[in-house]
């Protein structure tokens, strides 16, 4: 369910959704510092998300000038964190989060581009690891990562082909080595891919998280046919052609998009709470990924989790609630 009327920010006669992001390592999906990207949306009254600031500064009392989800997950506030996510907490029902597993992600993106057929990325995602063993699989993630990505080094190209026909070679003939099979003959659509980007940085790269999320979100937001304003924390990836990128690609996609406002997040405290819950909901469902997870804080988490989240992963994602691809 998402915020109501009453309680949601408004502009214009929309419903304005404050958002923020966790998690982004910019197109280095294999080899960051996170696994997990998350995106928030929150619809709550710009007194509503001052009075929640508030308390969250009351009941943790950090000298800090301006708290992030990590003061609020640290075991010492655990209590702080269950009020905020708890049902009867100041955000339940005004706010969700879309959730990428980056991993998947690359793998999806890379069989779009390469296949046409984004939906053999479940497949391979799952068949992968037991297939070609740990090593052989992180290889490929990591080839297909270089590939993809408009910074690289070496010779992207040949260390992705490399890497395919080395799996074909020294594993049986399972179905994700099939699927290798079909990836082999795919080497002119990688060159045109690759020499399209010597023109210069596209506008859109194809592995920035981030503006697919933001479509997303709008979508989401204005499913129920009210319109709605994204307000965002400034980043240097939405820049005023890509903003009108987003609104674009939303409202041809039938979202109700009105517009998107980029503020700073310590003027805007529907932000702040936009950057509590996505840092918090990426940690979490990290930790899940990764087998180390919190069951109470799963099931606090999952009704904020949006049902078209990126997520490969059977196991965490029946936990989280985010629907596995495929």
């Amino acid at each position: 369910m998402v915020g109501d009327g009453e309680r949601g920010g408004a502009a214009g006669g929309c419903r304005e959704i404050a958002c923020d992001e966790s998690g982004s390592d910019g197109e280095n999906l294999t080899g960051g510092n996170t696994d997990v990207f998350a995106h928030a949306g929150v619809s709550l009254s710009v007194a509503s998300a001052a009075a929640t600031v508030r308390e969250i500064r009351d009941r943790i009392r950090s000298p800090a000038e301006e708290y992030k989800a990590n003061h609020l997950l640290r075991e010492k506030h655990r209590a702080v964190l269950e009020w905020l996510l708890a049902p009867r907490g100041p955000i339940h029902g005004q706010a969700r989060v879309h959730l990428m597993e980056k991993t998947y992600f690359v793998v999806d993106r890379t069989l779009g581009l390469l296949l046409d057929d984004a939906a053999q990325a479940a497949a391979l995602f799952r068949a992968g690891p037991a297939a070609f063993g740990e090593d052989g699989w992180r290889a490929f993630l990591e080839a297909a990562n270089q590939l993809l990505r408009v910074r690289h080094d070496g010779n992207p190209v040949d260390a992705f082909y490399a890497t395919v026909d080395a799996l074909r070679r020294t594993h049986p003939p399972t179905d994700a080595a099939r699927i290798l099979e079909r990836l082999a003959g795919t080497r002119s659509r990688a060159e045109s891919y690759r020499s399209g980007l010597l023109a210069g940085p596209p506008l859109i790269p194809l592995l920035n998280p981030l503006l697919p999320a933001i479509v997303r979100t709008a979508a989401l937001w204005s499913s129920d046919g009210r319109p709605v304003h994204l307000v965002h924390d400034r980043q240097n990836m939405l820049t005023p052609d890509r903003i009108a990128w987003i609104e674009g690609v939303a409202r041809r996609a039938g979202a109700g998009l009105v517009g998107v406002r980029l503020v700073v997040a310590r003027d805007d405290e529907r932000v702040q709470v936009a950057d509590f819950l996505a840092g918090i909901a990426r940690k979490i469902a990290s930790d899940e990924l990764n087998g180390r997870g919190d069951p109470a804080l799963t099931a606090l988490l999952r009704p904020y989790v949006d049902p078209g989240s990126v997520w490969g992963d059977a196991r965490s994602g029946a936990l989280l609630a985010a629907p596995v691809a495929g």
